[in-house]
């Protein structure tokens, strides 16, 4: 997922002075079908991508700004949600980051994503489950490295090989990295991603989502002060709720996406809705149990393209 300085909203965008992915690739025709990074943009395949749905699935292939279910599945049953916090965080941070993981399943914002299926017809359901979280002290070096994509899977892979989590395939697995960790491309092109891998034999979906409230308050955070009153927790906070709904419709990023390559969160990367002021100053659009929070929109799925929307239930 990125964000572009301005904060004006369009995760299709990369951030002022970076330009697109099609144009680094020399891609220059809107016509090329692009398949989704899991970084907020797509890249181009050597031919057309399948955008036809399977028989019976009920989806309808669109082009332009709808969103269409591709080859693989998506996550039917409960989600369940495994955090490992990178680097030193304090209990603050964790609580409201927590509550939000424990809060968000089966919620009128979250079950958005029941508008999406597999080719079964079997439609995503919407339950979310706060599974547990290790920590991880500066495994990959000091907090002045930079970490690489592949380090963020490393972190992953000694967590479930050491046991201090379980292997779930139904699991996402989400890093997030304290305030004064570096990684390559935080806050520059995105502002956090997902992806998959094999790790023991299992096909496991994970996520990266970096604390911005130091190195990229501007560019991964909508406001200063957050309805929590913590500038890098509740930034994170709509990322890791793009991330997971992502990794909910296209888990391992052959599912639904559009002809650009964005999954359903990056159609509403940036975008809230009605807000609310909450009782520190803050603005937030949703309340999670005990908690508000500002949280990006979600795109609500219709067969019929010109009603695919961005919306918050």
């Amino acid at each position: 997922m990125r964000s572009n300085l301005s904060k004006a909203i369009a995760a299709c965008l990369f951030l002022s002075g970076i330009a697109s992915t099609a144009a680094i690739a020399g891609v220059t025709n809107p016509n090329v079908e692009m398949r989704p990074t899991g970084k907020g943009w797509g890249e181009a395949v050597s031919g057309r991508v399948d955008s036809a749905a399977k028989p019976g699935s009920g989806a309808r292939p669109s082009s332009g700004a709808g969103i269409t279910l591709h080859t693989g599945g998506v996550v039917t049953g409960t989600n369940h949600v495994y955090y490992i916090w990178y680097g030193s965080w304090s209990s603050t941070d964790q609580g409201i980051l927590t509550d939000l993981a424990m809060s968000i399943g089966n919620t009128p914002y979250f079950n958005i994503n029941k508008t999406y299926f597999d080719h079964s017809n079997v439609h995503v359901s919407g339950l979310v489950s706060y599974n547990g979280a290790t920590t991880d002290a500066y495994s990959q070096g000091p907090a002045s490295t930079s970490l690489s994509d592949a380090q963020i899977l490393n972190v992953v892979t000694a967590a479930i090989s050491s046991g201090r989590v379980p292997s779930d395939t139904n699991g996402i697995y989400m890093v997030l990295t304290s305030k004064d960790v570096h990684k390559s491309g935080f806050g520059t092109s995105y502002c956090g991603w997902h992806s998959r891998a094999t790790i023991g034999g299992a096909d496991i979906k994970y996520a990266f989502i970096g604390d911005p409230s130091v190195q990229y308050p501007s560019s991964c955070g909508a406001q200063v002060t957050g309805p929590n009153g913590n500038s890098g927790a509740d930034a994170m906070a709509s990322i890791i709720a793009h991330e997971l709904e992502e990794e909910t419709t296209d888990p391992d990023l052959n599912a639904w996406y559009d002809s650009k390559g964005q999954e359903n969160a990056d159609k509403c990367a940036w975008t809230f809705g009605t807000q609310y002021t909450t009782g520190n100053g803050a603005q937030a659009n949703v309340k999670f149990g005990t908690r508000d929070y500002l949280i990006q929109q979600n795109w609500n799925y219709n067969s019929t393209v010109s009603q695919q929307h961005c919306a918050m239930q």
